[in-house]
């Protein structure tokens, strides 16, 4: 696989195997999550974004071919706004195709490495909360309402969650912290 021009190379693996079994690398188990919790574990991630971004050394690479702390929270910022507007989509139409999002392009696009650290942060959290809130809207008759990927992958606004929450999560340990 080619490098983006960010030296990043993209990851296109399939992660929707962790709604059927924990992720060995973070410890994720959708299976242990429940939707209703989704809002309060999508705010207290936020809260610990937001804590990763004051670090000093936030735009700093571990690696030239890993991301930074500061382009990890401006994936975490951009897949709350996606998911959004996926859950959204689910909640309002019947079985909705979602658009493809090709987030190394949208990396590189946007130059998440240079973004101002205090910026992303306000603005992760503020679509955090924004989520949570339409999360917090479900209801046991519209929590099975399907989404489909645009690769084919099914969701219902459930397992959407739960993907949802795998990658903030996820990245999370990515940065460092346990």
């Amino acid at each position: 696989m080619t490098a983006t021009p960010d030296g990043i190379v993209p990851d296109t693996k399939d992660w929707t195997w962790v709604l059927e079994r924990p992720c060995p690398d973070c410890g994720f188990d959708a299976s242990a999550q429940r939707l209703d919790d989704l809002p309060d574990l999508l705010h207290d991630t936020a809260t610990t974004w937001a804590r990763v971004l004051e670090r000093g050394d936030v735009a700093e690479r571990p690696e030239p071919d890993v991301w930074s702390a500061l382009e990890y929270g401006c994936h975490v910022r951009d897949v709350h706004v996606l998911f959004a507007e996926r859950l959204r989509s689910m909640l309002e139409e019947d079985e909705p195709t979602f658009a493809n999002w090709d987030q190394d392009a949208t990396a590189v696009a946007a130059d998440y490495g240079n973004q101002d650290p205090a910026a992303v942060s306000a603005a992760l959290v503020e679509a955090a909360g924004h989520v949570a809130e339409v999360y917090a809207s479900v209801t046991d008759a519209t929590k099975d309402r399907p989404g489909v990927r645009s690769n084919g992958d099914r969701f219902t606004v459930a397992s959407l969650g739960a993907y949802h929450l795998h990658d903030v999560v996820h990245h999370l340990r990515d940065v460092g912290v346990r």
